[in-house]
């Protein structure tokens, strides 16, 4: 099981342009429907940066194969006053965050 976690601040006047981005990955996503991966992003209080996790059974990255989530990141780095960062994740524990932890105790 792989988990990461992604962060960047996107430049003034450009977050709505962004989550209109994400939100074509995710209708992608939702058609594509692959197995064994979990994907969500956050907008961060300041109205400029971004967090997706993902989790995923292996190294096969389904987000790769989507057009949307190709134009979403052709543009990321003009879109970016900070540029992403990913950070892999190691558990402690978790409440019904993921799948594969729900009611475990950490």
């Amino acid at each position: 099981m792989r988990r990461l976690m992604v962060r960047y601040t996107v430049k003034p006047g450009l977050a709505e342009a962004n989550e209109d981005l994400v939100r074509a990955v995710y209708r992608e996503l939702h058609d594509a429907a692959p197995d064994a991966f979990r994907y969500a992003t956050f907008p961060l209080d300041d109205g400029l940066s971004f967090v997706h996790i993902a989790e995923a059974d292996g190294e096969h990255n389904p987000l790769a194969e989507l057009p949307a989530f190709q134009a979403f990141v052709a543009g990321i780095a003009d879109r970016c006053d900070q540029p992403p960062v990913t950070s892999g994740l190691s558990e402690v524990g978790s409440f019904r965050l993921f799948a594969s932890s729900e009611g475990q105790a950490g």
